[in-house]
């Protein structure tokens, strides 16, 4: 594409706490390698660390960067906040965590043209800063940890489910009312799900990749797991026939391990096979997933792995029906429409 041709982009970027990273992703952003215009649009959420005089901080270093309020905290708010105070007609989607990589948004406004899709995205390549956050780096973007989800395991470019964060057409985003902010996770996937009914297409490809930061302890990672399960389970009761069996294998592994255990405990010892088998797979598993990490990682990486399928799991099984009920009162999602 000629570069008097390139659409000006808008970066929404939803924060909450986020002093750690926040400053070095806007950096991501603004030096990419894109020669059209563009503009990033901060959504903050009520923080209670320094996130808030960060943003100032770079409003005032840099024209192109604005923020809006975001009192609720919850993402979809500030997506649908960013996009409603946003201006052009491609809108990228970053999180205060997420870094960049220096061709991003020229790849996925070349990928926008090229496929014509409603929405583009890449691959979340999580990476850590400690060895705890390598394991779960490494627990994130293997198979036995995620399944076949190819924006965190790579695969080849084409029609897709879901993609991480996305590069989205605005008229797609209009067209569906933004984001459903009922959904205070797995928008993303909800959102998508929408415009593919709706005709549009998703289109992941390996070329665009995001580096994501993991979850810096087990308590925070088990958190993030379980709500991904809980709100994973409301779009399913929301959108019949978006479920498939790999939502099914973290809740199916869940029941089978604490059965095992109650008979094990109750009856006969053979009941401690299942959970024992789960442990000697998620430990074979680990090994090919830490290829050249340190010892100290690779010795956490079943540890990473155990806390993302248990807590997804019974996410999804407790998953109140209310808020599902919730979801389904609140049917138009707020409209972003300037």
């Amino acid at each position: 594409m000629p570069q008097q041709q390139l659409p000006a982009v808008s970066v929404i970027m939803p924060v909450l706490n986020e002093e750690r990273h926040l400053r070095n992703s806007v950096r991501h952003i603004l030096e990419q390698e894109y020669a059209g215009d563009m503009e990033v649009v901060i959504a903050l959420g009520p923080s209670t660390d320094r996130t808030d005089e960060i943003a100032a901080e770079l409003v005032r270093e840099d024209s192109r960067v604005h923020t809006v309020p975001n009192p609720t905290g919850r993402t979809p708010a500030a997506l649908n906040a960013a996009i409603k105070a946003s201006r052009h007609p491609i809108v990228v989607r970053v999180d205060g965590h997420g870094m960049l990589s220096p061709n991003y948004i020229a790849t996925a406004v070349r990928l926008l043209e090229e496929t014509g899709a409603a929405n583009v995205g890449g691959i979340m390549h999580a990476e850590g800063e400690n060895a705890w956050e390598d394991a779960v780096a490494a627990a994130m973007t293997s198979k036995i940890g995620v399944g076949n989800a190819v924006f965190h395991t790579g695969g080849q470019a084409g029609p897709a489910e879901t993609v991480y964060l996305g590069v989205f057409r605005r008229e797609a985003l209009e067209q569906q009312g933004g984001y459903n902010e009922e959904f205070i996770r797995a928008q993303d996937w909800e959102l998508n799900f929408r415009i593919r009914e709706a005709g549009g297409q998703i289109w992941f490809s390996p070329e665009l990749r995001v580096q994501y930061r993991p979850r810096p302890s087990i308590k925070a990672l088990a958190k993030q797991y379980k709500d991904y399960g809980k709100w994973r389970h409301v779009v399913a009761r929301y959108h019949s026939g978006s479920i498939n069996l790999r939502y099914l294998a973290p809740p199916t592994a869940v029941c089978a391990i604490a059965a095992g255990v109650v008979v094990g405990a109750a009856v006969t010892p053979w009941g401690f096979v299942i959970p024992a088998g789960y442990l000697a797979a998620i430990t074979a598993g680990s090994l090919p997933a830490g290829k050249g990490l340190s010892l100290k990682a690779r010795a956490q990486i079943p540890v990473a792995l155990a806390t993302m399928h248990m807590s997804w799991g019974v996410g999804f099984l407790t998953s109140p029906r209310s808020l599902a009920k919730k979801v389904i009162a609140s049917r138009r999602p707020a409209v972003v429409t300037p």
